[in-house]
């Protein structure tokens, strides 16, 4: 076993987009197991949109990461020594101690991953955060009916392209929106998407127009910002609206001005709400148990975009927010 481990400390708060220069990579021994803990070697680091609210020292729903510390987030590994901790050595484990190679646990706040049900690395995407969060932002939030139009903003994303696949195998006309022809040409190829176009092409409300006719019943935002304007033009009466994440706001040092068309809320008798999945893990096993098959059987498709190496782990996640993923982004240690 190795006697270094490497872990990435925020080194300053950015000033808007994060830098390089933000994180710090840095080597210390590897934790020792005491009496009823275990020892756990991560495979996959999670890379994910909200972290970046949490490099800005302020309240929120989930606490800012401290300067000098180590940053986490979801991870997957495997158990390499055990002193109990309910884990044998050689089964995986699901966490929230990643942004480093090792880490002890007595086993609280883990999860077991079954690597014979699906790859591990699907535990941190289609199966596990970003898949219970599209699933209950078109099921619970949007609340998705047969024959209805949604359209996703960020659809090319992890939890976009798994909240598209649900509503189209719910029964729905499902548009996205991406910022590539790459990313279109896979939502409404593979993904099988019944329209796609790239924001970056032209108007987006006359896009939004053109590929909803005849109007948006669920929107799924991603985004926020100027889609969440085109897509409220847009809105048929009594639509809804899941505010699952806004993107385009994350590197904001001052709020953007808000929707300047938001008297269609009133006038459409829209039902806008937003949520964080941390407030509906008691709906995980309804997911998994509709979500699974169609991920097993292949009806629902999935694709990650792997970076190698916990020393690349700030450029993956610079490149996130860039929009430089497919999928889900995730760092192979």
């Amino acid at each position: 076993m190795a006697e270094t481990s490497r872990e990435i400390r925020l080194a300053s708060r950015p000033d808007g987009g994060p830098r390089p220069e933000d994180f710090e990579l840095a080597e210390v021994p590897v934790p020792e197991p005491g009496e009823g803990e275990i020892l756990v070697r991560n495979e996959y680091l999670s890379v994910d949109p909200y972290m970046r609210g949490r490099m800005r020292d302020v309240k929120s729903y989930v606490p800012s990461f401290e300067v000098g510390k180590v940053m986490d987030g979801g991870a997957v590994g495997q158990v390499v020594a055990s002193n109990g901790g309910g884990f044998e050595e050689g089964s995986w484990v699901q966490g929230l101690q990643g942004w480093r190679e090792h880490y002890v646990s007595n086993g609280d706040g883990l999860f077991p991953v079954d690597p014979d049900v699906a790859p591990v690395s699907t535990a941190l995407g289609v199966l596990g955060m970003p898949g219970l969060t599209a699933w209950v932002g078109v099921t619970d939030i949007g609340q998705a009916k047969e024959g209805e139009t949604m359209f996703v903003s960020g659809a090319a994303g992890a939890v976009g392209s798994t909240a598209g696949q649900i509503a189209r195998l719910k029964g729905l006309r499902v548009v996205g929106s991406a910022g590539t022809p790459e990313k279109v040409e896979w939502l409404t190829g593979e993904l099988g998407f019944d329209a796609a176009f790239n924001y970056r092409d032209g108007d987006l409300p006359s896009q939004l127009r053109e590929h909803c006719p005849k109007g948006i019943d669920v929107y799924f935002d991603n985004v926020g910002g100027d889609h969440l304007s085109a897509a409220l033009a847009r809105m048929r009466v009594h639509g809804r609206i899941a505010l699952c994440g806004a993107v385009s706001q994350y590197n904001q040092e001052a709020p953007p001005p808000g929707p300047d068309n938001f008297v269609s809320v009133l006038v459409n008798r829209l039902n806008i709400r937003g949520y964080i999945i941390l407030d509906h893990y008691d709906r995980i096993g309804a997911f998994l148990a509709e979500v699974g098959p169609w991920v097993t059987s292949g009806e629902l498709k999935y694709r990650e975009t792997i970076v190698e190496g916990i020393e690349n782990m700030p450029e993956a996640f610079i490149g996130l927010l860039r929009g430089d993923n497919v999928g889900k982004m995730l760092i192979r240690v």
